[in-house]
């Protein structure tokens, strides 16, 4: 028994140091990092610095700040950016906020199903969302044809002004506002609403009092996310807006591709990623980076006082739940709750469902509803070289962006699920970066160090670009799954005399199997649908199908949009239930 003790003792004792000598796997994050400063920082930080430089001699300079500080245009387009930004955050915090509520109160089977609505639509590029709105907001359109019907002559002009701005880019958007509040509602312990309600708070004091104040990160969290990315948002204010909606995006488009001038479009990127830097300063002071990374931090005086002021308006906020409750009954409040929730799916779903009858009609313009049946819109989608071709080339670019994205997340991710480094935080916010600075500073810091590489106009260069802005949601996915996994497992894989290969084969890639696929499809789904970096890297010689539909709402529009738009829905939400079949539950 005392050999068998200290054999034992001796076994624990090796084992010990062996875990103490072996290295923390954060350095697995290696590759991606490198990727990442390649292929973001580095082009970023050229692009502007450019715009410090003198064109002729290569000293400081300011002067393209002078100059443009000087045009009242472009400072007036940087304001009207932040405000269309600030406008869309609000309008998606506060319509995803009762959503994610409404999710999070189900079981586990309801909420997956009712995920798929808010997760397709996510999925469907929002050139094709906009333009279905396009369709069906026009002056002859179904909306302005049912109020014609309801007596309301003429309908309503809602199209190309702010309203359809912001309208557009909260519907694109609003999806990952409920993703980012969603796991936090998720994370708080349903017994504690109840039992406040057992020491007397009314059911709306229990929710004001104790479920708000928890779930505040991850709504801070949404408006940061949502704030950033509507900085760099192009599409929608280039389709529904008009010349007063006209955002840096924009601006950015006509300075590099019709008068290539990348020293102003440095600056302009500049002001961007300068007014995203302070935007999260401000965050990191008045809420603090913990409530993104999950880390806990001691309050400084100005959090105090944030907590004070929010948590008198949450005070304010009960109390007149409570008044409302003696006026209203609590089941009419439920329905009211159910039936916003099911409009704003609805109107979540109706751009992705519009498409399809359009592209059967036989008519020579896009309508809704069709007048006629017909396939020959197919037929010209399927039998056109310049379709075609798009169609294949994203195709390609999408399944070599989805092994690419998927390796490199993947490798980061399993270092840091088993690393315990105080670096994981600052590795986690690096591999968000594709998602924090605009996604149109990132396209033009690529065209421009591109350009010096020979990689403009090839589809690897487009490839590289959509692996960087596809890592952040394949990393997160992949990391998801890493840290779900019970490490113990492999251990007593060990323990029965398997090799450390055996160990990856027989055991680890059986139980992240469900996660990796899901986090390639989502790559793939990503590159299919990315649009920005196309028209930049592409050039317009290397034509992906986004980009094709893009020219093609500019330049002439025709049924054929319609009938590779259904094709481009129909792929995506192939790609999308396989994703979802096999993401770990």
């Amino acid at each position: 028994m005392t050999d068998t003790a200290a054999t034992s003792q001796s076994s624990v004792s090796s084992a010990l140091k062996h875990r103490i000598s072996r290295p923390d796997t954060i350095w697995l994050s290696l590759p991606g990092i490198v990727y990442l400063v390649l292929l973001l920082i580095v082009p970023a930080g050229a692009l502007i610095l450019l715009s410090f430089r003198d064109p002729g001699t290569g000293a400081f300079d300011l002067s393209v700040y002078r100059n443009m500080f000087s045009a009242g245009v472009y400072v007036k387009t940087l304001i009207n950016t932040f405000i269309i930004s600030l406008e869309v955050t609000a309008v998606c915090v506060l319509a995803g906020y009762p959503i994610a509520v409404w999710l999070a109160g189900m079981n586990e089977r309801r909420r997956r199903m009712a995920m798929w609505l808010v997760l397709l639509p996510f999925w469907v590029s929002p050139l094709l969302k906009n333009f279905a709105w396009i369709v069906l907001l026009a002056r002859k359109g179904i909306v302005a044809q049912i109020l014609n019907g309801m007596g309301m002559e003429g309908g309503l002009d809602v199209l190309y002004g702010r309203g359809a701005v912001v309208f557009g880019m909260a519907h694109a958007m609003l999806p990952i506002a409920i993703l980012t509040m969603l796991p936090t509602m998720l994370s708080i312990d349903r017994r504690l609403q109840p039992a406040a309600m057992t020491m007397g708070a009314s059911r709306g004091q229990a929710f004001w009092r104790i479920f708000l104040p928890l779930s505040m990160p991850g709504v801070t969290a949404a408006g940061l996310l949502i704030f950033v990315m509507g900085l760099g948002f192009f599409i929608t204010p280039a389709l529904l807006g008009s010349p007063r909606e006209t955002v840096v995006g924009q601006m950015l488009i006509t300075q590099v591709q019709k008068l290539f001038n990348m020293r102003l479009a440095g600056a302009l990127a500049t002001l961007l990623v300068v007014v995203t830097l302070v935007t999260i300063a401000i965050y990191d002071r008045i809420f603090g980076m913990s409530s993104v990374s999950g880390e806990a931090k001691s309050h400084t005086h100005r959090q105090r006082l944030s907590a004070r002021i929010g948590n008198a308006l949450i005070s304010a906020l009960a109390t007149l739940t409570d008044v409302f409750a003696h006026i209203i009954p609590a089941r009419l409040g439920r329905w009211s709750l159910s039936i916003f929730v099911w409009i704003v799916l609805f109107v979540l779903i109706v751009p992705v469902l519009a498409f399809p009858p359009m592209a059967f009609n036989s008519a020579s313009f896009l309508e809704f509803p069709p007048t006629s049946f017909s396939f020959k819109w197919f037929e010209i989608y399927l039998t056109s070289a310049q379709w075609t071709g798009a169609t294949i080339r994203s195709a390609a670019i999408a399944v070599a962006v989805g092994f690419m994205s998927t390796i490199i997340a993947a490798i980061a991710a399993y270092g840091m699920a088993r690393s315990r480094s105080k670096l994981s935080s600052a590795v986690f916010l690096i591999f968000l970066l594709p998602m924090i600075v605009p996604n149109i500073v990132i396209a033009v810091a690529l065209f421009y160090v591109f350009a010096q590489m020979g990689l403009i106009a090839t589809n690897v260069g487009i490839a590289l670009g959509h692996t960087l802005t596809a890592l952040p949601i394949v990393f997160v996915i992949l990391l998801t799954t890493f840290r779900a996994m019970d490490w113990r497992l492999l251990q007593a894989a060990a323990t029965m005399g398997a090799s450390r290969w055996q160990q990856i084969r027989l055991v680890l890639l059986p139980l992240v199997r469900g996660g990796v696929v899901a986090g390639f499809l989502f790559g793939v789904l990503h590159s299919f649908e990315e649009l920005t970096i196309a028209i930049f890297v592409g050039a317009g010689v290397k034509q992906t199908l986004p980009k094709q539909m893009w020219d093609d709402i500019l330049l002439s529009i025709q049924p054929t949009l319609a009938a590779a738009s259904v094709f481009v829905i129909f792929v995506v939400t192939i790609l999308f239930v396989i994703a979802e079949k096999s993401r770990p539950r």
